[in-house]
């Protein structure tokens, strides 16, 4: 049975936080009003909607901010990955000290699903206005042909 499911749980790839404890103390003690610099945890994943359209599965992943060009989308056997990534202006510093705090996550996000009930040739994908909608066609069953037995 077709069940589409996260595969793994989501967090931005190679942003490990040794300080994230520390940071959390730091605020819940002090009451620092800009918070953490390393605190990445409203962007640390991307939510998806699915519903059943009959004939079809319906996914829809909110990516606000992303690029077309920066979506990636792969099947490995019965494994859906999304892969989306927002590169940084960090190089772009600003002359005259004017940035108080910086929000905006950089990196990259990933999510899979299971696709196993999904016939994989004829997932259509859509992006716009920061939506990514798949439409996911489901896999009819095989109906067993019915047959004569011969007896012997």
């Amino acid at each position: 049975m077709f069940e589409l499911t996260r595969k793994n749980t989501n967090h931005p790839v190679g942003c490990y936080n040794p300080f994230r404890g520390m940071d959390e103390f730091e605020k819940n003690f002090f009451g620092f009003p800009f918070g953490s610099f390393f605190d990445n945890r409203e962007l640390a994943e991307f939510k998806t909607d699915v519903t059943d359209e009959g004939d079809s599965y319906m996914l829809e992943a909110d990516l606000p901010g992303f690029d077309k060009k920066d979506i990636n989308l792969s099947i490995d056997g019965d494994s859906l990955t999304v892969t989306a990534e927002r590169h940084s202006k960090s190089e772009d510093k600003d002359e005259k000290g004017k940035v108080i705090r910086m929000e905006r996550s950089y990196g990259s996000f990933a999510r899979s699903f299971d696709i196993s009930g999904i016939d994989s040739d004829g997932i259509k994908a859509k992006y716009e206005d920061g939506v990514l909608k798949l439409t996911l066609p489901k896999k009819h069953p095989a109906v067993p042909e019915a047959r004569k037995l011969e007896i012997e």
